[in-house]
């Protein structure tokens, strides 16, 4: 299966990048404040596929924690506790990454702000039919589709010179620049966090980095309302991500992440103060197999809303992703197609969220 069969790039570097169509599907929090006792046919899950046999909530503490600080020092042992992490989980945290925690706190405070507004004045940035950026859902590709119990916001924040600003949100006030400021610490920490994975692979610290051509960082805050059944519906269908790293600040007191770790399902405990980041299926391909993007998934709950933030940092659309060739020996046999990083994303995006399909797809056939 070629990757670059319908999805060649055609944007200009200088122009804003357009991603994915969405079917438009209903509003979940709108739909919840008219019936919050009621669950539509199109978002009912079988237990097959919640699979909560496979719960393995004790293992949540084993998620490693490491010491951001320390990482970006260049200390060996934080290293290694990162090389170990990505083979084992895929997912850590990190503690000590300097984001100032009233600015944390803001961001929260501002997204729940905008999903407390009325439906008619958060539609006013409603996605367009042609993309993902603006309120409004990604990933649904049919009428048929079982939907996720969520709304989202999508915002592409770096370089600026992408952003669409008719899509950022002017209400609360100070919506943008709250944004910009917590944004611009979160690219600090991913372009940290990329570097310290340039030394794990046995690269120069900055040669990751150049390899991307330029880091895009884009943001999605996803809310999902309480659910009267919470375990017949997924608040994010199990997949992984497309993007080299994704950041996740989540709320301190409900979980709702949740990792797929040797066929089970652990969730993320929040640490408050701490970020959550995974690899994504870039670092997979690059890595060629090394450093696995896990498969995840969101859940909800039968009293509170939820909210995540999630900032994906991902290569620009000329890069090329394939196998290192350090990476590549008689034991380790090349696994992954060589591809533009624009068609590999765009694939992925047209796409509903299906697991690894796409990382799959991107696999050398035999």
């Amino acid at each position: 299966m070629s990757l670059t069969a319908d999805y060649e790039i055609v944007t200009k570097m200088e122009e804003a990048p357009t991603f994915a169509p969405c079917v438009p599907v209903p509003n979940v929090q709108e739909m919840v404040r008219k019936n919050p006792f009621e669950v539509p046919k199109r978002y009912v899950r079988g237990e097959e596929e919640v699979e909560k046999s496979n719960y393995m909530p004790h293992l949540s503490s084993e998620i490693p924690i490491i010491d951001f600080t320390l990482l970006s020092n260049g200390n060996k042992e934080e290293l290694l506790k990162l090389d170990i992490a990505l083979k084992e989980w895929g997912f850590f945290q990190i503690v000590n990454h300097g984001v100032p925690r009233e600015l944390m706190q803001r961001m929260k405070d501002i997204t729940a702000g905008f999903f407390e507004l009325p439906i008619e004045e958060k539609e006013i940035w409603k996605m367009p039919p042609d993309d993902i950026q603006g309120y409004g859902h990604t990933s649904v590709v049919s009428e048929e589709q079982i939907l996720d119990w969520c709304d989202q916001l999508i915002l592409l924040v770096y370089p600026t010179r992408f952003r669409k600003l008719q899509l950022w949100p002017e209400t609360p006030e100070g919506f943008k620049d709250i944004i910009e400021a917590y944004s611009s610490e979160i690219k600090r920490v991913g372009v940290e966090l990329i570097s310290s994975l340039s030394v794990i692979m046995g690269l120069e610290k900055h040669d990751f980095l150049g390899l991307h051509k330029e880091i895009l960082q884009g943001l999605r805050v996803n809310y999902y309302p309480p659910c009267n059944t919470p375990e017949q519906v997924i608040g994010l269908t199990t997949h992984s991500d497309a993007s080299t790293i994704s950041v996740v600040m989540q709320d301190d007191d409900i979980t709702g992440l949740e990792i797929r770790y040797k066929g089970s399902w652990v969730p993320v405990t929040p640490i408050p103060d701490a970020l959550v980041v995974n690899v994504g299926d870039v670092m997979e391909i690059w890595s060629n197999g090394k450093y696995k993007s896990i498969e995840h998934r969101a859940m909800t709950n039968k009293s509170k809303r939820r909210t995540s933030h999630v900032a994906f940092l991902f290569p620009r659309d000329d890069a090329e992703i394939g196998p290192f060739d350090h990476m590549i020996d008689a034991q380790n046999p090349k696994l992954y197609q060589n591809v533009k990083y624009g068609d590999y994303l765009r694939f992925t995006l047209n796409r509903k969220l299906e697991g690894k399909t796409q990382t799959e797809a991107a696999k050398l056939k035999e």
